[in-house]
């Protein structure tokens, strides 16, 4: 019998899990800091058992990791590198569906002494992007071509019948992670020019963008898109973007989040005990005049904005209690998100993840590439979020069980050794991308 072990049984890992169990000769192991979790997702399968589970107990982690072939780890990315050191002391594979951070890449060396396959970034975003454009990328080149622009999107959005508030938007992750996306700045390559926008304009720097049979749509920069020329084996191309999608409206209120100061991650102990308090506390308005023309007011706008009218159904200029007197801005606004950006029962999320390339060929002849994956969330069953982060992972779990991955280090899926099967697998799963090739 194989064993895998699941640390974290949080919004994704339900596909993951399901999917490994489906295999007679795999047992999993699930574990959480709140063990209702890890039981709610094994349920009474007797492949599968659920542990209690606090990180910080590395005697109880380490008699979890030493008794299985593969750990997958689907905690906060800072303890990624923590559960790695315990799986090199162990000799135990890795998964995991995060950003390779340095901590991480530090251990390359150490993997490939012991044998070991830390494979990350095989969620969605990070993860199918990179499956998707290596294919592309490598099937160009195999034609003789180049890769002059490379330019991406992705957004995991409600369903166009879900779509039923002022930002367009619900969480089908972490609302901290969302907002603290806001925070950074953008680097990309256009036209052989690299451009940089500073976090505050982050908002102010979208395209419209349209996706067949769906309608336009709002993409903004993610991070910085330079470091995947290297990352892609791409030196030649000239432009190079990953950016975020949205419904139209979300980047100006977010926008003017920003720009009251909002997305600060500063803890502060509050005087103010409800939201509209906080507001006139943390922006130092008097309490002479409404709350809400003194905001408008201050962002340049009218109170019978749309921005002003989305904050006040947010919650912002109301009575609502503050979860708790000391916390950050940011996580006050998330407090509120959270409540309110939510899937109804029944209702679909979807994904979008959309490549474009454009190959340029030795008789000068250019080829526009367009790849766009569309996923919907199942009613009343798994959304297509934690699909498409918890399937490629438990595919890759299943690779590395049956030694079809040989490759060791600490690694993304951008070998076709993994890209490959992975992708292969998807499509029986109903996740498949749609291709449109025109010479242009």
């Amino acid at each position: 019998m194989k064993k895998v072990c699941v640390l974290g049984a949080g919004l994704v890992a339900g596909p993951l899990v399901e999917y490994l169990l489906n295999f007679d000769d795999i047992q999993v192991k699930v574990a959480d800091i709140e063990v209702d979790k890890a039981r709610h997702l094994v349920k009474d399968h007797p492949r599968g058992q659920a542990f209690q589970l606090d990180l910080n107990d590395r005697q109880n982690l380490e008699t979890l990791i030493s008794d299985v072939e593969v750990v997958v780890s689907m905690v906060p990315y800072t303890f990624h590198p923590y559960v790695a050191g315990i799986c090199l002391e162990h000799g135990k594979h890795l998964v995991t569906a995060s950003y390779v951070s340095q901590e991480m890449k530090a251990l390359d060396g150490k993997a490939k002494e012991k044998g070991l396959t830390f494979l990350n970034e095989l969620g969605l975003d990070p993860g199918i992007d990179h499956m998707e454009a290596m294919r592309l990328i490598h099937e160009a080149k195999a034609s003789g071509g180049r890769v002059v622009s490379f330019i991406s999107y992705c957004g995991g959005l409600p369903a166009p019948e879900a779509k039923d508030n002022p930002f367009g938007y619900k969480f089908s992750w972490s609302p901290r992670g969302v907002l603290l996306a806001g925070r950074n700045e953008a680097r990309y390559l256009k036209d052989g020019k690299e451009v940089v926008v500073p976090a505050e304009q982050l908002f102010a720097h979208y395209q419209m963008i349209e996706i067949p049979g769906l309608g336009v749509f709002e993409g903004y920069p993610n991070r910085n898109s330079v470091s995947y020329i290297e990352t892609y084996g791409i030196h030649e191309t000239r432009t190079m973007l990953r950016g975020t999608l949205r419904y139209p409206g979300w980047c100006l209120k977010l926008k003017k989040i920003g720009e009251l100061g909002l997305l600060d991650i500063a803890e502060r102990e509050w005087k103010a005990r409800t939201y509209a308090e906080f507001l006139r506390e943390f922006l130092e308005l008097g309490p002479q005049e409404p709350l809400q023309e003194q905001v408008a007011a201050k962002l340049g706008l009218t109170p019978d904005s749309e921005v002003i009218q989305s904050f006040d159904w947010l919650g912002l200029f109301s009575d609502r209690p503050l979860p708790t007197r000391k916390i950050s801005p940011l996580d006050l606004l998330a407090a509120l998100m959270v409540d309110k950006l939510k899937y109804k029962e029944g209702e679909r999320d979807m994904t979008i993840l959309q490549h474009e390339i454009i190959v340029e060929y030795s008789d000068s002849r250019r080829e526009k590439i367009t790849s766009t994956l569309i996923d919907f969330g199942i009613p009343h069953g798994h959304t297509s979020m934690s699909r498409t982060v918890g399937l490629p992972v438990a595919i890759g779990v299943k690779l590395i069980l049956e030694n079809k991955i040989h490759l060791r280090g600490v690694l993304i899926p951008t070998a076709a050794e993994i890209y490959d099967p992975i992708l292969q697998e998807l499509k029986t799963l109903g996740i498949r991308f749609k291709e449109e090739r025109n010479f242009i």
